[in-house]
């Protein structure tokens, strides 16, 4: 039997974020794009907008409008919040008023703290009451949560290469809560879709900078996880770098193994207890590969999927655990990951329209 399609808009469709949101689910089998809203290009069709989509019949019935929580919740079931953080909070709550279910990809609702949110983000958070009420949407490991929710909060895509790896070893005791090192390289696209010198093409082509050091905002959301996940408070650093391609997320995570690398025969088992824990956690996920032998991941492996790649490496010079993992920033650091979410909370297969 053919299950049944759910209405859904997205609220800030214009951005690199909202566009691969529309691309998903124009062609998602169980959803019919309802609405989607901009304020710049309100009363133009998604075929103008986006002429890559022209082909498709739906891109020329849909138009952009300005958006309106109670517009949107008379001609969807499910919003998507592709907007900037502090903003998304001032449509969350009519649309949830309005009996709505909301998928948030900005940072508004992934902290459980108002007050970290402040020190993180530099304002007060504009919907305090809320932040309770949400799930963090990362699916392999709070799916039973996001399957009654009716606010997610889609992880950022720094975070989800960071704690999909960390979050198992963790939980497991394989590897000691402090001392993380975290570096990852991102194509510019993460930046999202705006006019601003560092990101034109002649500042960031054929070349490759750190910037947000010592304290990038998604460390916030990434600490907190990773202290739940240890049942200890976590403090990691981590370092971006802006790398010249248009989109891919690489990190390498530097761990302490609870137990020392001494004793010859520490690495194999220690590499069997590793293997056997990711196994546990991800041998039957559809969008997270656990690479085997030599392979490493790679970011040319994951672009335009909805999959990250893992891989490590145990040094018994250093006596550290490497991990590393690559990601579509826009797909499973985004818009891939919102669509997962979605399609737990409508129990649709969650593969539907991301494979």
């Amino acid at each position: 039997m053919k299950k049944p399609s759910v209405k859904v808009a997205i609220v800030g469709a214009s951005g690199y974020s909202g566009e691969e949101l529309v691309r998903l689910l124009l062609n998602h089998p169980h959803a019919e794009l309802a609405a989607v809203t901009s304020r710049h290009y309100a009363g133009q069709t998604v075929a103008q907008v986006f002429p890559k989509f022209a082909s498709h019949p739906k891109s020329k019935a849909v138009r952009f409008t300005e958006p309106n929580a109670d517009l949107l919740a008379k001609q969807a079931q499910i919003v998507f919040l592709a907007l900037p953080h502090g903003v998304a909070a001032e449509y969350a709550g009519p649309l949830l008023a309005h009996g709505c279910q909301v998928i948030d990809l900005s940072a508004d609702f992934r902290l459980k703290s108002a007050e970290l949110y402040r020190e993180f983000y530099a304002h007060d958070h504009p919907a305090p009451d809320l932040l309770n009420k949400s799930v963090y949407g990362l699916p392999e490991i709070y799916r039973a949560h996001i399957q009654d929710a009716l606010l997610v909060a889609s992880p950022g895509c720094y975070p989800t290469s960071v704690l999909l790896p960390t979050i198992p070893l963790l939980r497991a005791g394989l590897v000691q809560p402090h001392g993380i090192i975290a570096d990852a390289l991102s194509g510019v696209s993460g930046a999202g879709r705006k006019a601003e010198v560092d990101y034109l093409f002649c500042e960031c082509h054929e070349s490759a900078r750190p910037y947000s050091v010592p304290k990038h905002r998604h460390l916030s959301e990434i600490e907190e996880q990773l202290s739940l996940a240890a049942g200890s408070h976590v403090t990691i650093q981590f370092t971006p770098h802006l790398i010249p391609v248009n989109r891919g997320i690489l990190t390498t995570l530097y761990l302490a193994p609870t137990r020392g690398l001494a004793a010859p025969n520490d690495n194999p088992a220690l590499n069997l207890e590793i293997r056997d824990c990711y196994q546990a956690a991800y041998g039957k996920e559809p969008f997270v590969r656990l690479l085997d032998g030599k392979a490493l991941p790679d970011t040319k492996n994951v672009v335009g999927t909805n999959v990250l790649e893992l891989a490590w490496r145990l040094d018994p010079r250093t006596g550290r655990l490497l991990v590393m993992s690559a990601e579509d920033n826009l797909l499973k650091g985004a818009s891939g990951q919102a669509v997962q979410s979605m399609n737990i909370m409508c129990g649709f297969p969650e593969t539907a329209g991301l494979m």
